[in-house]
């Protein structure tokens, strides 16, 4: 099923311009390929079974799941892992042999900072169509994302950020322990962590990049404070905040999901959703000279959504330059849920095209991005919470 045309939309420093003809945005074609998910917590892409392809992998209600590319036949990795959901997925191949290696987080609840979470290593039987073999790891409660994270020439830690820090109620207390788990060569034994950072609240979702402030790239953490960039260097994990609430910085109320791109010019840029689970679609933009040392310049993108929830950034038009993906989860004041794609028009962040991928069809809870099809351009996966549905929206160029 292909999306209706929709008329482009150009954002510029606070005013809307329609175009009916410009810029050229790519076209889409809409497959679904899961019509009965319960949540779709977290989605990602890696290749599973390692024939070349990337596969789609589900972290769902009760159970990991993974869609063989390119059939999207569904395979059951793991199932009740908990009495609680199932909240994310970290899904890449860390020891080089062609086949992701796979983590998850569960034990979902929010409310409990106490005794809720869990984590564990997903050992792979020689056919990975089979079930898999889960190794509980040692947790902070409310664990909520995760990825792997290259820290070395062959070095992968598994990094997991809980939503809220042990024993907090309502986003005080304690700060939220961001751990790296060191994968020993036998995963069933104890697992070795380490802080990165614990002085933060309410980290709903964290990036990792190599295109924001600092060339060796790092780890992008939206929280209740701000947006923050976290590094590794030889004497350990360092700090830095870009984005910060007023007064120091005017309509900032925290962040919840954090994404890092580039504009053309290789101008970088932070996109978030603002607050969390909020109604704001931001970009920011680094401080020129005259500002260094202050935080990143703000542009307000979106303010149409309701629980912006998931986020994405890649070059989907192969222009050089990096567009936003974002969708939201909950029918905004049009009555819609949907995703948008962002298509920066010049290198300062104040100009931008916006098209409608997704009219109404999906409550996005979480997206990705990938090559799917090996054509050398971007698609989009998402999955659906209300909708309850995961669908991938196949880019097919600019037509």
């Amino acid at each position: 099923m292909s999306p209706k045309p929709f008329l482009i939309t150009v954002v510029c420093c606070g005013c809307l311009v329609l175009r009916a003809s410009e810029p050229a945005l790519p076209h889409f074609r809409t497959v679904e390929i899961d019509s009965h998910i319960e949540i779709g917590y977290g989605v990602t892409v890696a290749d599973v079974d390692g024939d070349g392809k990337p596969d789609i992998l589900l972290a769902d209600k009760k159970q990991i799941v993974w869609y063989r590319n390119p059939t999207w036949e569904k395979f059951v990795i793991a199932e009740n892992l908990t009495v609680l959901d199932d909240v994310c997925i970290a899904a890449a191949d860390v020891d080089g042999d062609g086949k992701a290696e796979i983590a998850v987080g569960a034990g979902w609840n929010p409310g409990d900072t106490v005794s809720s979470g869990a984590v564990f290593y997903l050992i792979p039987p020689a056919d990975r169509t089979q079930r898999w073999e889960p190794v509980e790891l040692v947790h902070e409660p409310t664990v909520h994302r995760m990825r792997w994270m290259q820290t070395g020439p062959r070095q992968w830690d598994l990094v997991v950020a809980p939503l809220h820090g042990r024993g907090n109620k309502g986003g005080e207390g304690n700060g939220v322990s961001i751990l790296a788990y060191h994968k020993p060569s036998d995963p069933r034994q104890p697992w070795d962590t380490e802080l990165i950072n614990g002085a933060l609240h309410m980290t709903h979702n964290f990036d990792l990049s190599k295109r924001s402030d600092s060339p060796n790239g790092g780890m992008l953490i939206a929280a209740k404070e701000g947006v923050f960039k976290v590094t590794r260097q030889d004497s350990g994990w360092t700090t830095s905040q870009l984005v910060g609430p007023a007064p120091v910085q005017t309509n900032f109320t925290g962040a919840g999901e954090i994404r890092a791109g580039q504009l053309p010019g290789k101008v970088p840029f932070l996109d978030t959703v603002e607050p969390m689970h909020g109604d704001q679609l931001a970009v920011y933009t680094p401080p020129g000279t005259a500002e260094a040392g202050h935080f990143w310049k703000r542009h307000l993108l979106d303010d149409t959504i309701k629980e912006g929830h998931a986020l994405a950034c890649g070059d989907l038009l192969g222009a050089g330059a990096d567009q936003i993906v974002m969708g939201w989860r909950s029918k905004n004041a049009a009555g819609k849920v949907g995703i948008k794609l962002f298509v920066p028009l010049d290198g300062t962040g104040e100009r931008w095209a916006n098209q409608v991928l997704d009219d109404n069809a999906m409550a996005c809870e979480d997206l990705c991005l990938a090559d799917l099809n090996g054509d050398g351009r971007l698609d989009i996966i998402a999955s659906g919470r209300a909708t309850k549905n995961l669908r991938i929206y196949l880019n097919e160029g600019v037509k």
